[in-house]
């Protein structure tokens, strides 16, 4: 198994629902086949730095990163990116309504579920050769390349790495007798933790939290604990799903032996995805699996990082995020290859993102000096390594969107504590095979 998303729980997903349609009806009459776009012979190494303006399209979630790394890139460069943040909600459609009227900018980041699809539509351009010639290739997160890469050609960088990790509050967990430096290693561990700090009795506190309306949160942090069991959640070619296995039984079991306790914030129950993590950021939840990315901007409490665990052990994370590349519309293809070559190397990954707690997008990188400065840092490179980013062209249609079959199937058996995983997993398998 390989690649997949981020900040999918961040998104309204009943926009997508309609959007996604809309953008496929809309990219195909472009009528730019992918592979259509080479660009990459008149692209030198390092790109050209001559004082050109580039534009650069985002979404509204990875505003920090961006605003950080186009800020370092125009004070260092004749040429001066133009940053323009989407919010969620409309990101899809603006994407979809520009690559039909051949407006896209110079660059696009897309949520890395998305970019499957958007390689094969033909919105972005080969930059297969420059990548290769990159030192440090092997380095740079597979998940993201794997994503990007059709036909044996390359067509994305990672833009912004965001992983979902266990965060545990401290002074709960010493509050409620716990270890505060001990992370759970198992689902059963969890599941103790979280009744113990519900045993607190304190008002407005529980012991753990999630989006049980949310496919997004869901495949976030609920597919790693498969994962850390040495399970997969799909087969390669990301056709068939297998969420019926024991294994993920048994991640189902635990979550409704916590809801049933009373353990999971209630309103868990109807989260859609915006205010998912508030919970835990408020210093109201024991513990949760959270996204990584928001490593510094939770503050006011004590909290530790662990890796997602499995059923008896293991850790593992999402590997999600946002994938960049230069689009079909794009005449300045050299000034964008330019930027992107930049974005990948020591000054930015290290001196821009890592140094804003930011995980960083090569592994060659991960013990840097920012990172070896806060421990939790260093965890989240490492379990970086252990993720996953799994994929299919219906992934949005089978998970994320409002009313799937992943969504009704973690519902009715977390919620509803009902008898009908394999049935609902056929659902799901029926949705991957269209």
């Amino acid at each position: 198994m390989r690649i997949h998303h981020t900040h999918l729980w961040r998104r309204p997903l009943a926009a997508l629902a309609v959007t996604a349609v809309a953008f496929s009806l809309v990219a195909c009459s472009g009528g730019n086949p992918a592979g259509g776009n080479t660009g990459t012979a008149a692209i030198s190494a390092d790109g050209t730095d001559d004082g050109t303006t580039l534009t650069l399209w985002t979404r509204a979630p990875l505003e920090k990163q961006a605003n950080l790394l186009v800020a370092a890139y125009n004070a260092s460069h004749k040429n001066q990116v133009k940053l323009t943040v989407v919010p969620n909600d409309d990101y899809v459609a603006k994407v979809g309504a520009a690559a039909g009227t051949k407006s896209l900018p110079d660059l696009f980041a897309a949520d890395i579920v998305y970019v499957p699809n958007w390689v094969s539509q033909g919105l972005f351009q080969d930059i297969t050769a420059n990548i290769d010639s990159l030192s440090y290739k092997a380095t740079i997160n597979q998940g993201h390349l794997s994503a990007g890469t059709m036909d044996g050609k390359e067509y994305v960088l990672p833009f912004v790495l965001d992983l979902s990790m266990l965060f545990w509050n401290k002074d709960l967990f010493k509050a409620a007798g716990l270890d505060p430096d001990k992370a759970p290693a198992t689902m059963a561990e969890y599941v103790a933790d979280a009744k113990a700090v519900q045993g607190l009795g304190k008002p407005g506190v529980y012991g753990t939290a999630t989006g049980l309306n949310c496919g997004g949160c869901l495949v976030f942090t609920w597919f790693p604990s498969i994962w850390a069991s040495g399970k997969q959640v799909m087969n390669d070619a990301g056709t068939e799903s297998l969420l019926n296995s024991d294994t993920a039984k048994s991640v189902y079991a635990a979550w409704q032996d916590m809801w049933s306790a009373g353990a999971v914030l209630p309103s868990s129950q109807d989260e859609a995805g915006a205010t998912w993590t508030a919970g835990f950021t408020e210093g109201k939840v024991g513990l949760m699996f959270y996204p990584a990315t928001l490593l510094s901007s939770t503050s006011g409490f004590d909290f530790g990082v662990a890796g997602i665990p499995g059923v008896d052990g293991g850790v593992s994370t999402f590997v999600g995020g946002d994938g960049i590349g230069i689009s079909k519309d794009s005449t300045k293809a050299g000034q964008a290859w330019n930027f992107l070559a930049w974005m990948m190397s020591d000054a930015a990954q290290v001196e821009v993102l890592a140094k804003d707690n930011d995980v960083v997008s090569r592994s060659d990188l991960a013990n840097n000096k920012y990172a070896a400065a806060d421990p939790r840092l260093v965890t989240i490179n490492e379990v970086a390594g252990k993720g996953d980013t799994p994929y299919s062209v219906n992934f949005q249609q089978a998970y994320n969107a409002v009313g799937s079959p992943w969504v009704t199937m973690i519902r009715n058996a977390v919620l509803n504590n009902t008898n009908t995983v394999d049935a609902d997993n056929e659902e799901i398998t029926a949705i991957l095979q269209q």
